[in-house]
C-alpha cells in the first residue's frame, strides 16, 4: 500500500510542483482546494486516479507520433458530441412534450367552455349559436374533438336547438354541428339517433312553410350520415324520412339543390340496403320514377345500386314488372358500352327477374333482350358475360314452352318418334339460324362502333361489314 503511494506521489512532485529558480507568482497559482484536489487524485492510486490519466494522456501524445492515438482521441471527441446532441434531442423532446401537454390542456378547456355555452338558459340564444358554430367548426377536422365532445356532452343540448330553438340560424347551427359530430363516428351517430334527433329534423320539416332550403339540404345530409349506420337504417327507414328523401329527389325546382338531390339519392340507397325498408320505399313512386330517369350518366349508376337492393325483395321485383317500359328501359342499359359499371347493375337486376319470374322472361324477351344478351356475352366483361349466360339459360324454358304441342291421334308410335326427331331436327336448325344471324348482327353493330371511335375511311366499314357477312358460325 505504501508502494502505491509512493508512485502517485512522485508525479505529482515532478509534474506539478515547480522548482527553486521558478517564479513565486507561479507557487501561488494553485488554490488550497485545487491543492487538496490534486493530493486526494494521487492518494487514490495512480491506476484510478484521473489527474494520473490525463498526464498519461499528455505523454503518450508527445512521445508517441503514431497517427493511431490522434484517431483514438478523435473518437473521443466524436463520442463526445453524439453525446451531447443526445442530450439537446432529449431537451427537445421534453419540451415538445411539454407544449403538446400544454395545448391539449388549453384545448381541453376551450371544449369544456363550449360545452357550458351550450348548456345556459335558453334566454342567451345569440351565446347557444355562437357555441353551436363552434362546435361544428372544432369537429370538422379533428377527430379526437369529436369524441371529446360527445363525451362532454354536446349532443342532447344540440338535438333540443333543432326543434326547441325559434331561431333559424341556431336550428342551421346545430344542424351541421350533429353533422359533423357523426363524421367517422358510429357511436356518435348512434348517440344522436338515440337523442331524438331524426324525429325532431322531420317535425321541424313540416313545421317550415314554405320549407326553408338551408334547412332541408343541412336535414338531408344529416340523413346520409346517420343512415350509412346500421343499427340507424331501421329507425330512419320507419320514421317517415323515405317521403322525405324521395320529395326532395324528385324536386327540380329551386327548392332542391342538385347537391340536395344527389344527398338524397345516397341516402335512399343506404336505407334500401335493410330489406324491410324497400316497403316504404315501393309505398313511394320511387322505381318508376327511377326507371325513367336512367339515361342520366352521372346518376343512372346510383339509380342502379338502388333497384339492386329493391329487386331482392319479391315485392320490388313484381314493382319493377309492373312499371311501364321497365324492361325496354333495362334492356336499353345492357347497349351503353361506356359504362361497364351500370351493365353490371342492370344485368343482374334482369337475372334476378328471370330466374324468379315466367312472365318477366316474356316481358323480356318481346323488349329484344335476346340479341343484347348474345352481344354481352362476346364483348362484355366477364362478370356480364356469365349473368348474361345465365339470363340466356333462363329464357330456354320460354321457348321450350312454345314448342309443346298437342299428340296426333292415329299415327303409331313409331311414325310418332320419327315427327317428333324430325321436328326437333328442323327446331334446332332454325335455332342455329337465328343464333348465327343475332351473331352477325353483333359483330356488324360492333364493327361500326370499332369503326367510328377510331375515325376510318367509309371503304373500310363496307369492307367489314362484307366480311361479317360472310363469316360462319
Amino acid at each position: 500500500m505504501a508502494k502505491c503511494h509512493r508512485n502517485n506521489v512522485d508525479p505529482l512532485i515532478l509534474h506539478r510542483i515547480p522548482s527553486a529558480s521558478s517564479s513565486s507568482t507561479s507557487l501561488n497559482s494553485f488554490s488550497r482546494s485545487t491543492f487538496r484536489r490534486l493530493i486526494l487524485d494521487a492518494i487514490s492510486c495512480g491506476g484510478s486516479s484521473r489527474y494520473q490519466r490525463e498526464l498519461q494522456r499528455e505523454e503518450d501524445k508527445i512521445t508517441s507520433g503514431s497517427k493511431s492515438e490522434t484517431i483514438g482521441g478523435d473518437d473521443l471527441v466524436t463520442k463526445s458530441e453524439k453525446l451531447c446532441d443526445l442530450l439537446n434531442l432529449t431537451k427537445m423532446e421534453t419540451g415538445l412534450e411539454r407544449k403538446k401537454k400544454k395545448k391539449t390542456e388549453e384545448m381541453l378547456e376551450i371544449l369544456k367552455r363550449v360545452v357550458r355555452d351550450l348548456q345556459v338558459e335558453e334566454t342567451d340564444g345569440e351565446k347557444k349559436v355562437m357555441a353551436a358554430s363552434e362546435v361544428r367548426l372544432l369537429a370538422k377536422d379533428d377527430t379526437e374533438a369529436r369524441v371529446t365532445l360527445a363525451m362532454l356532452g354536446t349532443i342532447p343540448p344540440l338535438v333540443s336547438m333543432i326543434e326547441d330553438s325559434q331561431n333559424e340560424d341556431a336550428q342551421i347551427a346545430s344542424l351541421y354541428a350533429l353533422l359533423n359530430l357523426g363524421i367517422g363516428n358510429d357511436a356518435n351517430k348512434e348517440a344522436i339517433v338515440r337523442a331524438g334527433a331524426v324525429h325532431k329534423m322531420l317535425k321541424l320539416i313540416e313545421s317550415s312553410k314554405p320549407p326553408n332550403q338551408a334547412i332541408s339540404e343541412a336535414i338531408v345530409a344529416n340523413f346520409l350520415g346517420l343512415s350509412a349506420l346500421d343499427f340507424n337504417k331501421p329507425i330512419i327507414g320507419s320514421s317517415g324520412a323515405i317521403v322525405f328523401l324521395v320529395k326532395t329527389l324528385k324536386s327540380f325546382e329551386e327548392t332542391s339543390s342538385s347537391q340536395a338531390r344527389e344527398d338524397a339519392l345516397r341516402a335512399l340507397y343506404n336505407l334500401s340496403i335493410h330489406h324491410q325498408n324497400v316497403s316504404f320505399i315501393l309505398e313511394t313512386d320511387l322505381v318508376p320514377f327511377l326507371l325513367n330517369t336512367l339515361g342520366d350518366m352521372e346518376v343512372s349508376e346510383r339509380i342502379l345500386s338502388v333497384l339492386t337492393n329493391v329487386v331482392s325483395v319479391s315485392e320490388g321485383r313484381k314493382a319493377i314488372g309492373e312499371a311501364v317500359e321497365g324492361f325496354p328501359i333495362l334492356v336499353d342499359v345492357l347497349n351503353w358500352n361506356d359504362s361497364e359499371r351500370c351493365q353490371e347493375k342492370a344485368v343482374y337486376i334482369l337475372m334476378l327477374m328471370a330466374h324468379k319470374g315466367y312472365g318477366d322472361r316474356r316481358a323480356m324477351i318481346e323488349a329484344g333482350i335476346e340479341s343484347s344478351l348474345l352481344e354481352l356475352t362476346l364483348v362484355g366483361s366477364p362478370l356480364v358475360q356469365r349473368r348474361a349466360s345465365r339470363i340466356l339459360e333462363s329464357l330456354r324454358a320460354v321457348d321450350k314452352g312454345k314448342q309443346v304441342s298437342a299428340p296426333i291421334y292415329g299415327i303409331t308410335s313409331s311414325s310418332s318418334s320419327l315427327s317428333r326427331e324430325r321436328n326437333r331436327e328442323i327446331r334446332m336448325s332454325d335455332e342455329r339460324r337465328a343464333v348465327k344471324q343475332l351473331v352477325q348482327q353483333s359483330l356488324q353493330s360492333n364493327m361500326k362502333r370499332i369503326v367510328k371511335r377510331a375515325n376510318f375511311p367509309q371503304d373500310f366499314v363496307t369492307t367489314s361489314q362484307h366480311f361479317t357477312k360472310s363469316s360462319t358460325f
